[in-house]
């Protein structure tokens, strides 16, 4: 469903930002590159600088026109282009080192947020869509981007200019300086009341933009689900409603912009006008000079563009500021899942034992629906234990939590009788290996994909892994064998031969646990008991977990767990179970004497 840009903007808790001053929030990223900085900050003031001191020089010019020193006036006019050309140089160095900056900035805003969220637990993305992150890593940072590399040198620029320009203005003329500060608390208004405004629309169009990008990544990803149940039309009219929405709320951010754009300049250079018209008389009367009338002008102009700009600029920075805030949520956000600060080590070499001593868990988005529920369960190293039951009994549960995806309620979990959360998560992760029900099969070569589970392995380890999994043989036959492209998502392959790629994915990793949610689903007969007999090798060796609805693939297993509703009802071999008549031996004839009759 498409949710109100006030709920999206509610994900994280986050309290929306009063001030521009939440672009302090960057000074982290920038301190690394104060040089570079500095830099950039001494041309500006350069250019600024020189800016204010040209009109000085176009003051000589017109008050020496009439002198018969062609040689001073040359020199007035050399003067002039020098300071012309000191500007332009100025000019060129800053916008080549705020852009260098701009852009260094950015790439490590979007490599520190990447770094964060990638590590992030599954119980954070239950409060967050994806496709809301990637909109923060991408149009947000393209904003603060914008900021840095242009209008915040813009903006202070602009700043040294009014104030520089207010200042050489009095020292030109009091009488007039004053009557243009009759003017500034007109203009100021505005820019205080629109500028409030533009920063409420600014955010909530943000919101709808970062709405829009995961409601467009949702239908995506699951496009051939959209196909299937004919709901083309429906999503195109959501994702339409949704970026309309954004649209609206665009259109009314550059609304009041405009507005306040035309009263901030209205205001200016109708008072700018009064104000010549007042000079204009005081020229004739011979109270000042043409050239000090011409100097006062141009830093008029130059005061009047400085407050055209900042006013522009204003919604710019608001904007940014939001970004900044947006980003800086995701880099300071509490994971629910976190490593102890001082992590005990693994234990080495791993056994793979793992106990359930009573644990209580509910998912985060259900907290009043119990997963696992006073669940008690030990596996000895080696043992292989099977997990079955019907859905939604907990058996997908107790496989993340040996991956500490998530943390009990209550009750512990202990790995070779160490609590995970005493251990760092990457660090214990490296014993387990996990081949789930739908395998995700990256955008990438079938030897790539396979190399995902272990990163050092050589091609022939690979090819190993792959005979094992029963996938040499489609793999060899695709247009480039092992080197083929799979396409994103594994969309060139079909569900059995991407399930096959996944366990030889987690065979070639050779942990000292193996997790097997629902690994032999997608397999045909022939494939499943080939695949199986690869799995049955592996255990032998290794702690192995299954999970599963097919009973046919797990009568084998040295322990069946029977679950129900979070807890354990059973647990035996598969002809004691069925000798118990209960739940398992229900299941096992449903599905035994179905299949026999099919």
């Amino acid at each position: 469903m498409v949710r109100k840009a006030e709920n999206g903007a509610d994900q994280l808790d986050r309290e929306r930002s009063k001030r521009v001053g939440a672009l302090a929030e960057l000074w982290p990223f920038l301190r690394p590159y104060r040089a570079l900085l500095g830099a950039a900050i001494a041309a500006l003031v350069l250019t600024a600088a020189v800016a204010l001191v040209l009109p000085m020089a176009v003051r000589r010019v017109v008050d020496n026109f009439g002198t018969e020193d062609g040689a001073l006036l040359d020199q007035y006019f050399g003067g002039a282009l020098f300071i012309a050309a000191l500007l332009a140089l100025g000019t060129g160095a800053r916008y080549l080192l705020v852009t260098r900056l701009g852009e260094r900035v950015v790439a490590d805003i979007r490599k520190a947020v990447f770094d964060r969220v990638i590590g992030m637990s599954p119980a954070f993305f239950e409060r967050l869509m994806t496709g809301e992150v990637l909109s923060r890593i991408t149009t947000d940072t393209t904003l603060i981007l914008s900021v840095i590399g242009s209008s915040v040198s813009i903006a202070l620029r602009n700043l040294l200019l009014f104030i520089g320009g207010m200042v050489l203005m009095l020292l030109t003329s009091a009488k007039l300086t004053g009557l243009v500060l009759l003017i500034v608390p007109l203009v100021i208004f505005p820019i205080l009341f629109l500028g409030r405004k533009m920063r409420v629309l600014s955010r909530e169009n943000q919101d709808w933009i970062a709405n829009s990008s995961g409601n467009a990544s949702e239908a995506l990803l699951s496009v051939q689900t959209v196909q299937a149940f004919t709901h083309e039309g429906e999503s195109r009219a959501r994702f339409a409603d949704v970026t309309e929405r954004s649209h609206d709320a665009a259109r009314r951010r550059v609304n009041t912009r405009a507005l306040m754009t035309v009263i901030v300049i209205f205001l200016v250079f109708t008072g700018i006008v009064g104000v010549l018209w007042i000079g204009a008389r005081d020229v004739r009367a011979g109270d000042m000079t043409p050239g000090s009338l011409v100097q006062f002008v141009i830093y008029s102009v130059m005061v009047a563009g400085a407050v055209a700009a900042l006013s522009e600029i204003w919604g710019e920075l608001q904007r940014a500021a939001g970004a900044t805030e947006r980003l800086v949520e995701l880099l300071q956000a509490d994971d629910p899942v976190k490593d102890p600060a001082a992590p005990v080590a693994v234990p080495r070499p791993a056994r793979g034992g793992i106990e359930f001593d009573a644990v209580r868990f509910a998912y985060p988005a259900r907290p009043e629906t119990p997963a696992l529920d006073d669940f008690n369960l030990s596996i000895k190293p080696g043992e292989t234990v099977a997990l079955v039951g019907p859905s939604g009994a907990g058996k997908t549960s107790v496989i993340q939590l040996i991956q500490r995806f998530y943390d009990p309620d209550e009750g512990q979990i202990t790995l070779d009788g160490v609590p995970l959360w005493d251990m760092a998560r990457h660090a214990f992760r490296a014993d387990l290996a996990l081949v789930p029900q739908d395998p995700v099969i990256f955008a990438a070569s079938a030897r790539e994909n396979i190399r995902f589970g272990r990163l050092d392995a050589s091609d022939a380890e690979i090819e190993a892994a792959a005979r094992a999994a029963n996938a040499h043989d489609f793999i060899s036959r695709l247009p480039e064998g092992y080197d083929t492209y799979v396409g994103e998502r594994g969309v060139m392959l079909s569900g059995g031969q991407k399930q096959r790629i996944a366990i030889a994915r987690a065979i070639l990793r050779d942990a000292a646990v193996l997790l097997l949610d629902e690994a032999t689903s997608a397999l045909d007969a022939e494939s499943e008991r080939a695949v199986q007999q690869a799995v049955d090798a592996m255990a032998r060796t290794r702690t192995t977990i299954i999970v599963a609805h097919r009973l046919a693939t797990v009568k084998k297993a040295d322990r069946i767990v029977v679950m129900d509703q979070g807890r354990i009802v059973a647990q035996g071999t598969h002809d004691s179970l069925v000798a118990e008549n209960g739940l398992y031996a229900r299941l096992a004839r449903l599905q035994f004497t179905d299949g026999e009759a099919a």
